[in-house]
């Protein structure tokens, strides 16, 4: 398997565009993914029970058609919140869309990311489509304008592509993000879109990717905010030519393990990425009964506020990591747990059997001193597991999102 930071335009047959249309007051603002066969689409959408208009029309173009070959995204505005109008503005954005390429309106699906409750410029978004679609290329470049295209308070693009052989063809999955603030699992508050050239089935293709989402996008934390517009889905088009991918075989699994390479990566650079954050934290909890006890035992300690400015404080306070696990509803001993703090400088124990260790405070500051910290929490009450990734609270978050719509 090979890894590069190439964009979503290196499978066959995708092209990728990104343009200012002026939704913004100068930052590329809008981008498009065109796959020149249809594609067919696996997607995920926000647990938030308020979804923005581009959401309402996905899930019905869904339910109608699984072959997608074009996206439009627009950032700097939700259209969430915004009534009969923003469900309008959605529906010509891909009506204009879909003139433009050539396509049927249940071909091509919109997204938007940005402030909530102001409606969307139609005028500019019209024809921000329009010029955007004339400069659709299958370059690096337009990869990267697109993958810059779609941020909004990130201050990097993320994207990644991952090659690997099936059936003695070269399948290539690739992918990008935006997402910085208002990130929480199921599903994080960010957008997502992959392409892959693999021939592959929809059943196959959802069980890869909705699988890989649990444990990559929904094992992620910033702040707790579940938004209104998250969207991650995936297009394969089968211009590889690889052996139809149509049960649980080898092949299923070379293919279900790009997919895992690409999401976990684009999970990881959000949070890295997280509004203000000042560290990068891993949670690995280990040896629980079930699976969901593990989810939630990280949810709670990645999202608890005491435990984010303790680790933005570089304070090695074990205690709220114990107390944030207590107060999950999660039943365990806590004279079973063992609580360890470890990165590229060492490891140092701090919890183990319901008393504390007698550490080095000094050892441990260098520790926290870093950026990136490992978390590890083993309970010793079965064999389950779980990874999540989340980051500190600092004075810059709340300053961002403070001044976020103003």
């Amino acid at each position: 398997m090979k890894i590069t930071n190439n964009g979503i335009t290196s499978p066959k047959g995708f092209k990728a565009a990104g343009e200012h249309a002026g939704i913004k007051k100068a930052k590329k603002d809008l981008g498009i993914i065109y796959s020149e066969k249809p594609a067919l689409c696996s997607a995920v959408f926000t647990k938030n029970v308020v979804k923005a208009a581009p959401l309402q029309l996905a899930l019905k173009v869904l339910s109608e058609n699984s072959y997608i070959s074009a996206i439009a995204i627009n950032s700097g505005n939700a259209n969430a919140c915004t009534g009969e109008q923003g469900y309008k503005d959605a529906v010509d954005t891909s009506k204009t869309l879909a003139d433009c390429l050539g396509l049927k309106e249940n071909e091509v699906l919109v997204s938007s990311t940005g402030v909530i409750g102001q409606l969307l410029d139609r005028d500019k978004i019209i024809n921000g489509v329009k010029n955007t679609c004339k400069k659709l290329s299958s370059s690096q470049e337009a990869a990267n304008d697109c993958a810059n295209a779609i941020m909004t308070t990130d201050t990097i693009p993320k994207q990644i592509t991952v090659e690997t052989e099936i059936g003695g063809k070269t399948v290539i999955v690739s992918g990008i993000a935006k997402g910085s603030g208002m990130i929480h699992p199921n599903m994080a508050t960010m957008l997502g879109f992959l392409t892959t050239d693999a021939a592959i089935t929809k059943d196959m293709l959802d069980k890869a990717f909705k699988s890989r989402i649990d444990d990559s996008f929904n094992m992620i934390t910033v702040d707790g905010e579940t938004s209104t517009n998250d969207t991650c889905l995936i297009l394969a088009n089968g211009m590889a030519e690889n052996p139809l991918i149509d049960k649980e075989n080898d092949d299923f699994k070379l293919f279900e393990q790009a997919v895992d390479t690409v999401v976990k990566y684009l999970a990881k650079q959000i949070v890295m990425d997280g509004e203000g954050a000042t560290k990068f934290l891993e949670v690995n909890i280990k040896g629980t009964a079930t699976t969901d006890d593990a989810r939630v035992l990280c949810k709670s300690i990645l999202n608890s506020q005491l435990v984010k400015t303790a680790f933005f404080g570089k304070d090695a306070n074990w205690g709220r990591i114990l107390s944030a696990m207590g107060a999950s509803g999660v039943n365990f001993n806590p004279e079973k747990v063992k609580i360890t703090f470890k990165n590229k400088i060492g490891s140092i124990d701090l919890f183990e059997n319901g008393t504390p260790y007698n550490f080095d405070e000094d050892f441990a500051l260098k520790i926290l001193d870093e950026r990136e910290i490992q978390i590890d929490v083993k309970l010793n009450e079965g064999g389950k597991e779980i990874t999540g990734w989340g980051c500190d609270l600092s004075y810059d978050y709340v300053k961002i999102n403070a001044e976020y719509r103003t």
